[in-house]
């Protein structure tokens, strides 16, 4: 298996094991990391997820090369499908997904990463959409994602430069949340997942549910869906128990319905 999967606790961490390229994207790693993203997705008990890769050199290092070489149009367009299967069912599933980039995530890579709810990285992790450097462009949402996340004029000019960022220009870009020393990395991630998987597993994927929407709609559209997930909070036993806690000044304890 291409790809590791624990759980401990609420937490799932899922880990790209292919160190020995780096954790490049065959098809066959994009099908592993399908079925794992969609096996947690299902699971309950899993109030929040990381997703890093194995070893000190790289998150994911981009789609191997050697398998795509020599595709036709037709094989590329299912490549490429495949892989934007793999970014949306990040984004679709009900718990937050933490990127945690330990070294390179270019390409490929990179478009995981920015299909993540939140990235953090190490400050030896390094960011690039390098595609136009191999005569083609992204494939795997990097062109819409980017944008969205850290405006066109810095989406531009990664994708049509091809060029290589750092974690400190990633920092100050937008396209991460927080930079942490290489031996702090995965604690920090951790310490981010596990309180998240603290709250209401319910409202927070009420509230992704929003946040994944808005930019699919117009702002009035967006306060629709909201005041109607918002109304939906109140049928919830986890509403009831958040504002008692709250009143009787102790802890919530979530169920998670």
């Amino acid at each position: 298996m291409t790809v590791d999967l624990t759980v401990e606790g609420r937490v799932a961490t899922i880990t790209l094991n292919r160190p020995e390229a780096m954790n490049a994207f065959s098809s066959q790693v994009l099908r592993d990391l399908l079925a794992v993203v969609v096996e947690v997705g299902h699971r309950e008990d899993v109030g929040a997820v990381i997703l890093t890769g194995a070893g000190q050199k790289a998150f994911a290092a981009g789609a191997d090369i050697a398998e795509m070489k020599d595709k036709t149009p037709n094989e590329a367009r299912v490549f490429a499908e495949l892989g934007q299967m793999v970014t949306s069912a990040m984004e679709r599933i009900p718990q937050p997904v933490i990127a945690a980039v330990n070294g390179f995530a270019l390409g490929g890579g990179c478009e995981m990463a920015l299909a993540c709810d939140i990235r953090l990285c190490s400050e030896n992790a390094r960011f690039g959409q390098l595609e136009i450097n191999l005569g083609i462009i992204p494939g795997w949402g990097g062109s819409q994602r980017l944008v969205r996340l850290c405006g066109a004029g810095f989406a531009r000019d990664l994708i049509y430069t091809g060029r290589i960022v750092a974690a400190d220009e990633a920092l100050r870009s937008g396209l991460v949340n927080a930079v942490y020393p290489q031996a702090d990395l995965m604690l920090k991630a951790r310490e981010m997942a596990e309180t998240i998987a603290s709250k209401s597993g319910l409202m927070i994927q009420y509230a992704k549910m929003c946040l994944g929407r808005a930019f699919d709609q117009d702002l009035a559209g967006g306060m629709r869906m909201e005041a109607d997930l918002f109304a939906l909070c109140f049928a919830s036993e986890d509403q009831k128990e958040g504002m008692a806690a709250f009143l009787e000044k102790r802890p919530a304890e979530f169920k998670h319905r």
